[in-house]
């Protein structure tokens, strides 16, 4: 049986709306459009769906903050699509939660790429038999997505989750820009570096909270080493 990813878009724009359905169904996806922007996070966990498309300006709240409702309450894969390109708007995205960032006018086929990028590495990353990995005195629950040590729990996002993983695996081993970015989106000419660095800063400072102050050096022109 093949199974079918389901996605909602997050658009004010009736032709936006329209291009991008029809694009996405064009292309095996199953969409839904999000009609009830006073009440988005309720149609949001109805619709359950596998990635969200999410438009930074919408009616009655910014799409910034919806993300960061939205990540108080779930991990779903999330691509910013917005006319905003500042790296700034982009860095703000990213550690607000966001999966990737596209900017308007895009490339259809770079639509198509990202969407497929994020879905295969959700699926590639979290779909596993490994159900716990252990860093020291913390476990990380790679089904929830929650780094624990004594009574503490902290969540994280898809992205930190791939992250704190692959360098987990490659403990006490210096591990490179690039395959982190291999890792987290499978095609590095898409990725923006920036995105790498802000995602780094992000699981930092979450470990920090649990009691892990310095556990990734960064190693000048190297990469990183999880010690």
């Amino acid at each position: 049986m093949i199974m079918v990813s389901r996605i909602m878009i997050v658009e004010d724009d009736e032709m936006i709306c329209k291009e991008q359905k029809e694009l996405l169904e064009q292309n095996g996806y199953d969409v839904i459009l999000l009609e009830d922007f006073q009440n988005p996070i309720q149609e949001i966990e109805k619709a359950n769906p596998d990635l969200l498309l999410l438009d930074k300006h919408i009616p009655y709240i910014n799409g910034e903050l919806l993300l960061q409702n939205i990540r108080k309450k779930s991990n779903v894969p999330i691509i910013m699509v917005t006319s905003s390109n500042t790296e700034t708007d982009e860095a703000l995205s990213i550690s607000y939660g966001a999966d990737d960032y596209i900017t308007k006018p895009y490339n259809p086929n770079i639509l198509l790429l990202r969407i497929g990028a994020v879905l295969k590495r959700v699926t590639t990353n979290y779909n596993t038999a490994i159900k716990e990995l252990t860093y020291k005195a913390l476990t990380f629950d790679c089904q929830k997505g929650v780094i624990k040590k004594d009574r503490v729990e902290i969540e994280l996002t898809k992205n930190e989750m791939i992250i704190f993983s692959y360098l987990l695996n490659h403990q006490n081993k210096i591990v490179t820009r690039d395959e982190l970015m291999t890792a987290l989106w499978d095609n590095k000419e898409y990725v923006n570096e920036n995105a790498l660095t802000v995602n780094i800063s992000r699981l930092r400072n979450k470990l920090r909270e649990i009691g892990y102050v310095d556990a990734i050096e960064t190693r000048k022109g190297l990469g990183y080493i999880l010690s």
